[in-house]
């Protein structure tokens, strides 16, 4: 980090867990209001942690999260002791998200990031039909499937994972194309895009076979089209310890059995 970090403020999920490392730390720390801070806290668990980048993204502080939750994908091992020296030994990290743009039946625009994915999900009982257009070109004339989503490297051992997309490492500069339960094409399982590219997805029928988008927490019901791209304007800055990196996890992913 460029300068060092004297005054940290933190936030603190609901859960008795989280609850209870926050009073340990307004024990042990001069915690300060997030005006005032160099560096935020955040204890609680993965969502809280995207919730917390989300929220605090327009003040650019970098982020050291600490695990009161299950997985932690996002977070360090809670420690309280020495926690001001230990976030200015920590690696930033710098995420992109991706900025979506989807346009409803009615002609509304919403735009949204995503530090994790953009997917796009059936509302019906019925399959989703849509197009897909890759920097203006067409590549699928109609994906039949549930859903279909575009997932960064940070959040490729989510969803995207779920859904069997590729664990992406950082800095490969690429992106996740991986479709939901498809119908159609029968063998196609997705794509690596450069993060350059420029996704399109108009939805078919989007009355008979309606669809949401969902940019990481916020949801666009009865989409019509969707564009998505890599943001490069509103990076998150997220601290790791030297020893619990965010690319060893990554890494780590894909040897798990």
């Amino acid at each position: 980090m460029e300068s060092a970090i004297r005054h940290i403020a933190c936030v603190a999920s609901d859960t008795p867990a989280a609850q209870e490392r926050f009073a340990v730390l307004k024990e042990r720390c001069s915690l300060v209001p997030v005006e005032e801070a160099d560096a935020l806290v955040a204890l609680g668990g993965d969502g809280f942690m995207l919730r917390t980048v989300h929220r605090f993204l327009d003040r650019k502080l970098p982020i050291y999260g600490m695990n009161c939750g299950t997985i932690g994908f996002l977070l360090n091992q809670f420690n309280p002791d020495n926690l001001i020296e230990r976030i200015n030994a920590a690696q930033e990290h710098l995420l992109n998200p991706l900025a979506m743009t989807a346009t409803t039946l009615e002609g509304d625009r919403v735009s949204a990031l995503a530090f994790n994915e953009v997917a796009m999900l059936r509302t019906s009982q019925q399959s989703a039909h849509i197009r897909l257009f890759i920097n203006g070109r067409k590549r699928l004339d109609n994906l039949v499937c549930d859903g279909v989503m575009v997932a960064t490297p940070a959040g490729s051992t989510a969803y995207n994972l779920s859904a069997h997309g590729p664990i992406i490492p950082l800095g490969s500069n690429v992106m996740a194309l991986t479709p939901i339960c498809p119908f159609r094409p029968r063998r196609w399982t997705g794509a690596l895009l450069p993060n350059t590219a420029s996704v399109e997805f108009d939805i078919l029928w989007p009355g008979l076979r309606p669809v949401s988008a969902t940019a990481d927490f916020l949801e666009v019901r009865d989409v019509a089209h969707i564009l998505v791209h890599e943001d490069h304007t509103h990076p998150a800055r997220i601290l790791f310890a030297p020893d619990h990196s965010l690319e060893e996890r990554i890494f780590n992913e894909q040897f798990i059995h």
